[in-house]
């Protein structure tokens, strides 16, 4: 399923920052962040269908997916974890990519997609969003259109625009360790909220009661299925100088609470 937050071009020393977590069934095998060296870039992966949920590359591309939640028995031949690696090892412009993308969108199973590069950020969902430029600000998307009003992305971006971006814009902070330090650990603190939305306020995607009200915290956890990992990812700017860094946690299985850290000067 997944939930996501994004603050684009809205600190300047920050130009991106994005909060996820993935949410899957436990029993689906799954690697965690690393280099894909045929594809030269980095993401975890889903070894099912081979595919991914999030990814980055050295030149500072990067894309996020989340499923649209959607009552169908309908079998797609594509997954959408082929989304993301696909936009990544292109050579086309965010928002050209999605305008191809959305000539063949019926192929897959409703998904949210965000793309970008250093300058653009484009979102679009084959399930009623055209793909559009996004303005600098804050954009939160879960498992609806990000033009629905969901409590539970309501609740996300209280959080991530009044406890998470104000650290940011923080003079004081220097370096790297000041980062894992002071703004790490509100990060998990933020993607790790198990705090479920009242029943009153819960959407109605066609799922029973139960299920909406176990899938509407940010955070999940049930005997099969929860969050799988949680990611910090932001771009650095420091005059003609840039850096991609990426922290994900697993929050499932035999690794519990490992963190794996990338870091790429942009070229």
């Amino acid at each position: 399923m997944c939930i996501v937050a994004l603050a684009w071009q809205t600190i300047d020393e920050f130009p991106l920052l994005l909060l996820s977590n993935r949410d899957e069934f436990y029993q689906r095998p799954t690697k965690a962040l690393h280099y894909w060296q045929a594809d030269q870039l980095y993401a975890g992966q889903d070894l099912q269908q081979g595919g991914t949920w999030m990814g980055m590359t050295p030149s500072g591309r990067w894309a996020v997916v989340t499923n649209f939640r959607e009552m169908t028995e309908q079998q797609f031949a594509t997954s959408r974890g082929d989304l993301i690696r696909n936009f990544l090892i292109s050579d086309l412009a965010p928002l050209r990519f999605a305008q191809q993308l959305e000539k063949q969108q019926n192929d897959y199973a409703g998904f949210n997609l965000i793309v970008g590069d250093q300058q653009q950020a484009v979102y679009m969902s084959n399930r009623g969003e055209a793909p559009q430029v996004l303005a600098r600000g804050v954009y939160v998307v879960s498992n609806g259109l990000m033009s629905e009003h969901w409590e539970k992305t309501a609740h996300l971006r209280k959080r991530f625009t009044q406890e998470f971006l104000p650290l940011l814009q923080q003079s004081d902070l220097k370096n790297d360790v000041d980062i894992e330090q002071h703004i790490l650990p509100v990060a998990w603190d933020v993607l790790e909220d198990q705090r479920k939305i009242d029943t009153d306020k819960l959407p109605q995607t066609g799922i029973s009661l139960e299920m909406e009200e176990l899938l509407s915290s940010s955070f999940i956890q049930s005997p099969v299925y929860g969050t799988r990992c949680s990611n910090f990812l932001l771009m650095q700017a420091h005059g003609n100088q840039k850096q991609m860094q990426w922290w994900e946690k697993t929050q499932y299985g035999e690794n519990l609470g490992e963190v794996v850290e990338v870091d790429v000067d942009l070229s």
